[in-house]
């Protein structure tokens, strides 16, 4: 019963002229080469291709050998702490912006603070802090 439904295939033969005409319309929409390198899919190298692997190895080498120099002249980052690269914190990186703006109100309150009790010019010239012509009031 099975061999009763089996499909039948066309074996006629493609005509020449047919043939001819789907290749000229494939090859008209063909890309062009600049754009098969632009997208990575042909390589962009003047080199025979029994050598663009052993290029491509090459290079890959060369950027791998590049970052590994750039990582060793990497400063540790205790040193880019120090030189105020990155912040001396312990708080997630997420945060820390909001850390670093309640950090600067709570010295903007506390210089307020400061500033609302400290001493009048009368007061420090009493104690001899300040020379009577030193008065900043006058």
């Amino acid at each position: 019963m099975a061999e009763a439904e089996q499909v039948k295939v066309d074996e006629t033969p493609i005509s020449p002229i047919h043939r001819h005409d789907s290749l000229e319309k494939h090859l008209q929409t063909r890309p062009d080469p600049k754009d098969l390198k632009d997208r990575h899919i042909l390589l962009d190298t003047n080199a025979a291709p029994s050598l663009q692997s052993a290029a491509q190895d090459l290079e890959r080498q060369r950027a791998t050998d590049s970052l590994k120099k750039g990582l060793e002249k990497r400063p540790e980052k205790e040193e880019l702490i120090e030189r105020n690269i990155l912040p001396d914190s312990t708080a997630a990186p997420g945060i820390q912006g909001q850390q670093k703006e309640l950090e600067k109100h709570m010295r903007a309150d506390s210089l307020e603070e400061k500033m609302k009790n400290r001493p009048k010019p009368e007061e420090l010239i009493k104690e001899g802090i300040l020379q009577a012509d030193e008065d900043p009031t006058k």
